[in-house]
């Protein structure tokens, strides 16, 4: 399979983001893994992509609760940038929030492609490429 160009992990968590990176560095899945730490630095990575025309995500694993703007705030303002920004960017919702409040939430948003709960398993990241990359 070929390789991702760019993986965007967002999450205020250090320990989970140096575990997903470490797994995902491991499996040799992507060229590049950028961290940034709430929904208000992944806005700002993309708008800078976009405005530089460098290469957007092709993966983008999304916390719900954090700090400065949360996964579902950052969710709403994601709908708003153009179409093109959002359909090369599969979404999936990683996070220790199993809330049914959460979940159902989640159901609102077309751009989030599955919900899985932390942490991030070599399973999971399999069954994303084969389902999205293959």
């Amino acid at each position: 399979m070929k390789r991702l160009n760019l993986i965007l992990l967002v999450d205020d968590d250090e320990t989970t983001n140096f575990l997903n990176k470490r797994l995902l560095t491991r499996m040799e899945i992507a060229e590049r893994i950028e961290v940034v730490n709430n929904g208000e630095e992944a806005l700002t990575f993309l708008n800078n992509a976009v405005a530089q025309g460098a290469s957007l995500p092709d993966l983008m694993f999304l916390d719900i609760k954090m700090p400065v703007m949360d996964g579902f705030e950052f969710l709403d303002k994601y709908h708003q940038l153009p179409e093109t920004t959002q359909n090369c960017i599969v979404v999936m919702m990683l996070t220790s929030s199993a809330s049914f409040y959460d979940l159902e939430k989640l159901k609102k948003y077309n751009a989030v492609e599955q919900h899985i709960s932390k942490p991030l398993e070599e399973a999971h990241v399999r069954e994303i490429l084969a389902a999205h990359f293959a």
